[in-house]
């Protein structure tokens, strides 16, 4: 049976960090900028996109830790860093590194499978195991290693004047529980909860079977919590697109309904072989996204939230955005702050 629906208990927000090529360093310092607004506004959680090869951010773990230096007490997480592109030994110690930077604030989304693009890029990625390389869970669960501490070498001791580990340094104790997998399809979420995860979901799912946007979540929902050792307490965190326009002006209604009006027609049917199933972005007032989302069977059964900022807009949009939603919409799910 499903769980009662409960009140919003973590509000988090997710940016592509979208810049100029021509220009970078701007882009990079309105994400900041806007991690920040995050923090003051109360939200309980900041994600960043990982983008490669795009005008997006490339290097979410770097761009973190600056962001660890100019907030106090937000959670920070990327969502997700697709592995095929990691040595996952060297990325865990990337991943220490910052959550040591954040006090224990960083929360690591995750993917699998092969590099988007990979026939076209695979000559530079991987130019002598492009064949070879394994892009299954398997790179995951080396990565899950590395981060809890397992040995990752047989040696360890003094040479010379230099001291090694058998596992990477520094160690994070806390950071193997807030490994986050971002997964689309049924199988996925088992994964994730089979080996101790958090599970993020998001606005695409693939259609498995004939159900709606919403019924197919809540099915990998229950699935990943039903594999999961913390039962129906595993966390979830949901990453609908939601735009309130409370506090908009005029001209950004305009351009908020042109947006979600040029991505509905995508939400009608499976997307591609992979059959990939958008949900519809959710904009209006923060009464009536409240309302959708009471009704979306997948979001009665969760907690926590990382609403997606739309893609293409301004940084004065971001900021009206966050506010309404920091202001209004989280505290009519029940968000207290």
């Amino acid at each position: 049976m499903p769980r009662a629906s409960e009140p919003l208990r973590k509000l988090g927000f997710l940016t592509i960090g979208l810049f100029d090529g021509d220009n970078p360093a701007a882009g990079h310092e309105s994400t900041l900028g806007i991690i920040e607004l995050g923090e003051r506004l109360g939200f309980d959680s900041a994600w960043v996109r990982h983008r490669h090869l795009q005008y997006g951010i490339s290097s979410p773990v770097a761009v973190l830790a600056a962001a660890s230096q100019r907030t106090s007490r937000i959670d920070l997480g990327t969502a997700v860093i697709p592995l095929g592109w990691e040595n996952p030994l060297r990325l865990a110690e990337d991943l220490a590194t910052v959550d040591i930077l954040t006090g224990g604030r960083l929360n690591p989304g995750l993917s699998v499978g092969p590099p988007m693009h990979y026939e076209r890029v695979k000559e530079a990625l991987y130019p002598d195991t492009a064949e070879i390389e394994d892009f299954s869970y398997e790179r995951v669960r080396r990565l899950l290693a590395a981060v809890r501490g397992e040995a990752v070498t047989d040696f360890s001791g003094t040479e010379g004047f230099e001291v090694f580990s058998d596992r990477v340094q520094p160690h994070s104790p806390g950071l193997g529980r807030r490994l986050w997998y971002g997964g689309a399809s049924l199988r996925s979420a088992r994964w994730a909860g089979e080996h101790g995860m958090n599970f993020l979901t998001s606005s695409v799912v693939k259609a498995e079977d004939s159900a709606g946007f919403a019924e197919i979540q809540l099915s990998h929902i229950r699935a990943f919590r039903a594999a999961h050792p913390d039962g129906d307490r595993a966390r979830v965190s949901q990453g609908l697109v939601v735009i309130p326009t409370d506090s908009a002006t005029p001209a950004q209604r305009a351009k908020y309904e042109e947006y979600v009006a040029k991505r509905t027609p995508r939400t009608a049917e499976p997307q591609g072989p992979a059959r990939m199933l958008f949900a519809k972005d959710i904009i209006g007032t923060s009464a009536e996204i409240a309302g959708q989302l009471y009704a979306h069977a997948a979001f009665r059964e969760i907690d926590e939230v990382a609403f997606a900022l739309p893609f293409t807009f301004e940084h004065e949009d971001y900021v009206q955005i966050l506010t309404d939603i920091a202001t209004k919409l989280a505290p009519a799910l029940g968000w207290k702050g």
